[in-house]
């Protein structure tokens, strides 16, 4: 089916920032034409008139199993530090997930992405008590919606070693599938202070058979680099760079409390690292040092929702409080990143784009510009003005997926209300559950 966006503004890149006037041709999943060249009396026509039609957003590092923890009850002592957050929250929640609720969740924060018009999730998932065939129920839940994803289970020892293999198994095997034309994989694993060397080597073992990256949590909290000094005398990057788990597919996330030799193995390697600014701030584990890390930083949320315009603003002031030299473009720019990263996993380099040949992934927004709009001031209008509020229509792989702010495969007032009785059995499962026991070294 062919789709005709007739009468808008589109931005066809975000990095550098580029705004043409006309219409826009989808066939075949792609990008047909753009401008005087786009026609097609046979294509579904959809007015675009006032309308801004741009790139689709990608979440590079998010947990959508915690989409149903919004107002969960919370009646232990309340966490004094990021570990107590991992032992009282976090790590209660996935022992609780079964695959009802690890279903509920994937749909949930799916239909979130999709109505912020973020098209490409990238989700690091745990289920320690439902690992086998996890992967699957999330891929499946993103299909139902028409979202572009790449998942990974976040293997660990935290839970024993046979949990860990167990980890390893499920990555194997959905490593293994038939690619997807909307899913592809990577290696998780959660962070070097849950990883012993059997488990790391492990996980690099299927890394290599498998043709693919590691998606890690690193130096997150400076508990991750005490407890890599107290077990193997190393810092973290250097114990992921000698176990060989470092290289130009890995995508690091966070990457906060990073030392200078450190972050010159991940800009030499070409590591990708996965900013998450509102996460960050949550948790108080400081700022990422984002002007020694190069150019293949991308924005990620951490599982607070998938909104990377909220997202890309607030990591945009934070980095600004720090200098007035940030430039407007700060946001675009890593949020391209994010795109680019997504179009090396799928082998689409023009992921991320509105340029013939490129996948259909694209947002419409209802934004009423109240100022002149050129490429060279579309970041002013980001920072200031656009917010996932004006997302209007999405299309994801040349479907439109929503339309007229509305979820067109599945009915979201039912989706909603079966979540809702999915996070209270969630809830009630989490009740049960003390603290996690599991410590990192090093105090």
């Amino acid at each position: 089916m062919s789709l005709l966006l007739h009468g808008g503004r589109v931005v066809t890149s975000l990095a550098p920032a580029w705004v043409v006037d006309g219409d826009l041709l989808i066939a075949d999943g792609r990008i047909g034409a753009v401008g005087d060249a786009a026609s097609d009396s046979s294509a579904t026509r959809i007015d675009c008139g006032g309308c801004l039609v741009v790139p689709g957003n990608v979440c590079a590092h998010t947990h959508v199993y915690s989409a149903l923890a919004r107002g969960m009850p919370f009646r232990l002592e309340p966490p004094a530090n990021f570990v107590e957050i991992l032992q009282r929250v976090w790590w209660r929640l996935d022992r609780a997930l079964d695959e009802g609720s690890v279903r509920a969740s994937a749909l949930v924060g799916g239909m979130e992405a999709l109505l912020a018009g973020t098209t490409s999730l990238v989700d690091h998932h745990a289920s320690p008590n439902a690992i086998d065939g996890s992967l699957d129920v999330i891929a499946d839940a993103f299909e139902s919606l028409g979202l572009r994803s790449v998942l990974c289970y976040e293997v660990t020892d935290r839970d024993g070693p046979e949990r860990a293999a167990a980890g390893v198994e499920e990555s194997r095997r959905f490593l293994a599938r038939e690619p997807r034309p909307l899913v592809r994989g990577m290696v998780g694993a959660h962070a070097s202070f849950t990883l012993s060397e059997e488990t790391l080597a492990a996980c690099v073992e299927l890394a290599r058979s498998a043709d693919a990256g590691i998606h890690v949590h690193v130096a997150e909290d400076a508990a991750d680099e005490r407890d890599a000094l107290a077990r193997f005398g190393t810092r973290v990057v250097q114990r992921l760079a000698d176990a060989g788990a470092l290289d130009r597919r890995s995508l690091l996330a966070h990457c906060v409390h990073l030392d200078s030799s450190e972050r010159e193995l991940v800009c030499d390697a070409g590591a990708s690292i996965a900013h998450n600014p509102r996460s960050n701030m949550n948790n108080g584990v400081g700022r990422t040092p984002l002007a020694d890390l190069g150019e293949r930083v991308a924005l990620g949320t951490d599982g607070i929702g998938s909104d990377m315009f909220e997202e890309s603003r607030a990591g945009f002031f934070r980095f600004r409080e720090g200098t007035l030299a940030a430039p407007f473009d700060w946001p675009l720019a890593h949020l391209a990143r994010g795109a680019e990263l997504a179009g090396e996993l799928f082998g689409e380099p023009a992921l991320g784009t509105i340029a013939p040949g490129a996948p259909a992934d694209l947002a419409v927004l209802d934004y009423a510009a109240p100022a002149p709009l050129t490429g060279d001031n579309l970041p002013g209008h980001w920072v200031f003005g656009m917010s996932s509020r004006v997302v209007r229509d999405v299309v994801v792989g040349g479907e439109v997926v929503v339309r007229d702010r509305r979820l067109t495969k599945v009915d979201q007032e039912e989706l909603a209300a079966k979540a809702e009785v999915d996070a209270r059995r969630l809830w009630d499962a989490m009740e049960e559950l003390g603290p996690h026991p599991f410590q990192p070294e090093g105090g």
